[in-house]
Order: structure tokens, then sequence, then C-alpha cells
């Protein structure tokens, strides 16, 4: 990847690179987070039927292939945010967390896996604070925490930069 990834809103059509995507970055860190429970093919036709239809869906697109997706469910959760290993460490988690306070009305909520310690030391560098622990009452089993946005009210007004809607 030469360039910044563009932010901007899926394509319908684009629901498979979604999925592929997702499961991609699934098995690149299998060692913190638990293998889904799902095949590839019943996770293109979940993110073709349901996610690309009753969720907000944005993708960056690093020269021509996605490195990033990120799924914004209403009316205050980020639901879903997976970057390829070739693109983590350059901002584009960042860039999607403060799209994401732009788009979302209040303190955003989400769920992640209390063995991605990665995942959760970028959340709370970025302002979010662990508020329910849970000992695996989710579709993998797997203990995970709820993260709130405590610095969602300072970042109101600044909107999110290299984003094109």
């Amino acid at each position: 990847m030469s360039g910044r990834p563009v932010i901007r809103r899926a394509r319908a059509d684009e629901s498979q690179a979604c999925a592929d995507l997702l499961w991609r970055v699934r098995q690149q860190n299998l060692a913190s987070i638990p293998e889904g429970r799902h095949p590839l093919a019943d996770v293109r036709a979940w993110m073709r039927d349901v996610v690309m239809t009753q969720q907000e869906v944005w993708v960056a697109d690093g020269d021509g292939s996605l490195v990033g997706v990120l799924v914004l469910g209403r009316p205050d959760w980020v639901e879903h945010l997976y970057i390829d290993a070739s693109a983590t460490g350059r901002g584009l988690g960042a860039r999607f967390v403060a799209l994401a306070r732009a788009e979302l009305p209040g303190p955003i909520q989400l769920w992640t896996f209390q063995s991605n310690l990665g995942a959760r030391r970028f959340y709370e560098r970025h302002g979010f604070e662990a508020l329910e622990w849970t000992e695996g009452d989710n579709e993998e089993g797997a203990p995970d925490v709820r993260y709130v946005d405590t610095a969602w009210r300072a970042s109101v007004g600044r909107g999110c930069q290299g984003t094109s809607k």
C-alpha cells in the first residue's frame, strides 16, 4: 500500500470483500481473539444480507483493496472495527474512531474480547473506558469487555479528518 487509505462508505457490491477482510483479520489475530464459529460462506451471507442492509458500513480503500472496515450500529455502537495487518500502526484506527464520533449521536459503546490486548490498549488510548466485563456471554463463548467513549464530549465538533462521504 503506497498511499494513505481513503475512508468511504462501502458499496453494496463490496459485501464479499468486507466479509473477507473480517475473516482475514480474525485469522491474523488468532493469538488474541477466538476463531469465528461460522464458515467463510456464512460470514459472507451475513455481511451481504444483514450488515450491509441494516448497519452503516465504512471501508478503508488502500490502492484498490480494502484494508479496513468499520460497522456502525445505531444509536451509538461500533459493531466492528477491523484493520488488516498491512495497514496497522498508520493512524487508520484513529481515523475510524474520529469518523464514528462524527457519525454517532452519543457516547460510543463497543465490545471487544478481553484477550485482545492490542485492541483494548488502542481504545483506552483513544478515551474509551472499560465498564462491563463478561465471562463469555457471546456467540464465541469468550470473555469480553464493553467500552464506552468517555472522550466523546471533548471530540464533538472536531469532525473527522481524511474521510469522504
